[in-house]
């Protein structure tokens, strides 16, 4: 048998009518529900159905800030500059039902910083990917962005029924891959060639976090996102990386 990087953690029991080894029967094989345009809502982060008039104007100040190049390298497609055309752009990624657009918004200001979206939507093998990133400069590495991530995945994993919340990014994409590793997802290679992206190859990167590992990952998330886990002036006074390594560890040594 050819050696994987995971083939230890893969649950397996014994079919009695060959003899071969099969993944674990489930008790309720059914489709996850598919998400809907509803508002998720958090201390620090509220996500909005996105909203080319409510949120039009917020989110083109937040995408285009003057290194706007730099922070949409990785994207599938660089969002117009000028007002109307970006007005346009926003309105057809309102209406798309995969990838589903939602609007982030700092509760403090009350302004949306950025997007994210559940994509590839696989109702049936309850597997859904968070994507099309976009957190803005005044929220990107802030705790509304990790926020923001959490509300989805407890979203998904909890009251949608999905088992697998995936994470992907270009492979050359490393700002990403750390960001994926420090909220938790496990790494579990890269699809070479994968696909075309603005005319370029791109190789992607695979993350993903299981039903299982959830609910040890929800305590500490909800552990750092605390209020007393930040000081007057809002620094983090631990690392969500190294809650997220250290829990993940556990779970691995339980299974």
């Amino acid at each position: 048998m050819v050696q994987g990087i995971h083939d230890d953690q893969i649950p397996r029991e014994i079919d009695s009518g060959t003899g071969l080894p099969v993944g674990p029967r489930l008790a309720d094989p059914g489709p996850a529900k598919l998400p809907e345009r509803t508002v998720l809502e958090g201390r620090w982060a509220r996500l909005e159905p996105l909203d080319p008039e409510r949120h039009g104007d917020d989110l083109h100040a937040a995408s285009t800030p003057p290194d706007r190049a730099v922070r949409f390298r990785y994207m599938p497609e660089l969002p117009p500059d000028a007002s109307e055309a970006f007005s346009a752009w926003l309105s057809g990624a309102a209406a798309s039902p995969d990838p589903l657009f939602f609007a982030v918004v700092d509760r403090a200001t009350g302004r949306a910083e950025g997007w994210q979206t559940l994509m590839r939507i696989t109702a049936a093998h309850r597997c859904i990917e968070i994507g099309n990133i976009y957190w803005g400069p005044r929220m990107a590495g802030t705790r509304v962005a990790t926020e923001a991530l959490y509300l989805f995945a407890a979203h998904v994993l909890e009251d949608l029924g999905y088992r697998r919340y995936e994470w992907k990014c270009d492979a050359l994409n490393a700002p990403s891959r750390r960001a994926a590793l420090r909220f938790g997802f496990t790494y579990e290679g890269h699809f070479r060639r994968a696909v075309i992206i603005r005319g370029r190859n791109r190789d992607t990167a695979w993350f993903s976090i299981i039903d299982e590992e959830w609910p040890a990952l929800k305590a500490v998330y909800e552990q750092w996102l605390a209020p007393e886990n930040f000081d007057g002036e809002g620094r983090q006074r631990t690392r969500l990386s190294e809650l997220t390594a250290a829990t993940l560890a556990g779970v691995r040594r339980i299974g």
